[in-house]
């Protein structure tokens, strides 16, 4: 395999992986949204403070918000990653418009949303 097509695999795999934990970063954030939901309802409710129910949703709840950071942290060491990967892309002149290229760049752009909005 030629250095250029190991480049352009290794953009391809580094790329995916970034978008993988892109959408678990999402998930995490909309299952953290859903048990604040379901923990302020059963406070509305008048859930004793001991009840099961209330104890078992606040745990969901902070497991939840420990893995919106836990994703973070990882979303930025792949981006930085890849961000890397892409810099020495960049000095290739025959990847200058490779698709993985593109495609990597799109998703590190991406994941730099989210990479600052949870840390």
């Amino acid at each position: 395999m030629s250095e250029i097509q190991a480049i352009q695999r290794q953009l391809k795999i580094k790329a995916g992986a970034a978008k993988r934990l892109i959408k678990e970063h999402i998930l995490y954030r909309k299952e953290t949204e859903d048990q604040q939901r379901k923990v302020a309802k059963l406070i509305a409710e008048g859930v004793p403070e001991d009840e099961w129910d209330l104890k078992n949703a606040r745990k969901v709840l902070d497991e939840s918000e420990r893995m919106i950071h836990d994703s973070a942290t990882r979303l930025a060491k792949a981006a930085g990653d890849l961000g890397d990967l892409i810099i020495a892309a960049k000095q290739r002149p025959e990847l200058a418009e490779v698709p993985e290229l593109l495609n990597a760049e799109n998703v590190l752009k991406e994941g730099k949303e989210f990479e600052t909005d949870s840390l």
